[in-house]
């Protein structure tokens, strides 16, 4: 009976210690899913709050900071229509969280829809209790490309 409880007991401290980190990458993940949507609604007002004033973009015609991103969605000269999300990993390191995505992405560029398989890398890093976007990066890969988990 008494190695009953101090098993049952284990497997509660144990699985409290797992939830713990839980919170934090689910924000993460809630975060990362509603950037993708206001990028496709194109709602620069919720993208410049979550966008760090330093914040770099890069894309496979080029690298640019955030001001230069707002406008590319704004002006629609890129719309980022839907970002199908196949899998996802997170790697948090204190303040920092690194998210990487492999998705498809539907985005009409200068007039024309593509389609073209992603792994996006996302670095987040929490300030004064609100996570903000530092990088965002589109690397082009094959569809049968695998994020290691």
């Amino acid at each position: 009976m008494k190695a009953s409880i101090l098993a049952t007991f284990i497997i509660l401290v144990n699985s409290l210690g797992s939830f713990a980190q839980h919170p934090t990458e689910k924000e993460i993940l809630t975060l990362s899913k509603s950037k993708w949507q206001w990028m496709a609604d194109k709602n620069v007002e919720k993208l410049a709050t979550l966008f760090h004033d330093r914040s770099k973009f890069v894309h496979m015609s080029g690298t640019w900071k955030k001001d230069e991103e707002l406008e590319i969605i704004k002006s629609g000269s890129i719309w980022y229509k839907n970002a199908d999300v196949h899998d996802v990993s997170i790697e948090l390191f204190d303040d920092t969280a690194i998210v990487w995505s492999r998705i498809t992405l539907t985005a009409e560029v200068r007039g024309n829809d593509v389609v073209t398989e992603f792994t996006v890398t996302e670095v987040y890093k929490k300030q004064n209790k609100e996570w903000k976007l530092l990088a965002l990066t589109f690397s082009s890969v094959r569809d049968t490309h695998v994020i290691k988990h």
